[in-house]
């Protein structure tokens, strides 16, 4: 028999139950595994601190507390996974609140059935590389980088893989790669490769 990949486990929190169903209907038909719902965001805590899903998906606005605060506490709590949120077009301005909650990636509502998945595969590589970051912290630092420290490594990181996909047309994995294995070779803080970047200081 062939190998299969483990599923990866997805928690969903959204108060509108037709959306929920929908969102667990295509999670399902794509190889995922739904281990918790929940219409309210104090629950979608509670679910990912017992459950440890791969991936959590928020909706903004929920009763309890809402899809950012809910963000807020699971990265907090640093709790392994990573953050989707869904947001209404009209939210958009939320996405820099979301962002600095520790969100990895949203999706606008409306959506199509087939910007979920990539959304997701998003949200998924994003922790990836914040997972990197938090690791190369720990690596550089004997104390506990603050979380404002590691939103601003994270945040030059990302603007400097924005530089590297205008300018050198590399894809976000490449620049994401391009800038690790950098700090890497140089024994520097990605954060400081990063501002070369923005810079104009380095190039590939």
């Amino acid at each position: 028999m062939p190998h299969r990949a483990v599923a990866k486990r997805v928690v969903i929190a959204e108060d509108e139950a037709l959306i929920r169903l929908d969102l667990k209907e295509i999670l399902e038909a794509e190889g995922y595994e739904v281990v918790g719902e929940s219409a309210r965001g104090d629950e979608a805590v509670e679910l990912v601190a017992t459950l440890h899903p791969d991936l959590a998906i928020l909706d903004v606005k929920m009763p309890g507390i809402d899809g950012i605060e809910a963000a807020r506490r699971i990265t907090a709590n640093q709790y392994d996974v990573a953050v989707l949120i869904l947001t209404a077009f009209s939210q958009r301005n939320l996405i820099e609140d979301a962002r600095d909650a520790g969100v990895v990636a949203y999706l606008v509502k409306p959506f199509q059935r087939g910007e979920l998945v990539p959304a997701i595969e998003v949200a998924l590589a994003r922790f990836e590389e914040f997972r990197a970051i938090e690791q190369e912290h720990a690596r550089l630092s004997k104390e506990v980088a603050s979380l404002e420290d590691k939103l601003e490594t994270r945040r030059l990181v990302d603007r400097a893989k924005g530089v590297l996909m205008d300018r050198d047309h590399m894809s976000e994995k490449e620049a994401f790669s391009f800038i690790q294995h950098t700090a890497m070779d140089r024994r520097a803080p990605m954060r400081q490769v990063a501002q070369e970047i923005i810079d104009g200081a380095l190039t590939p």
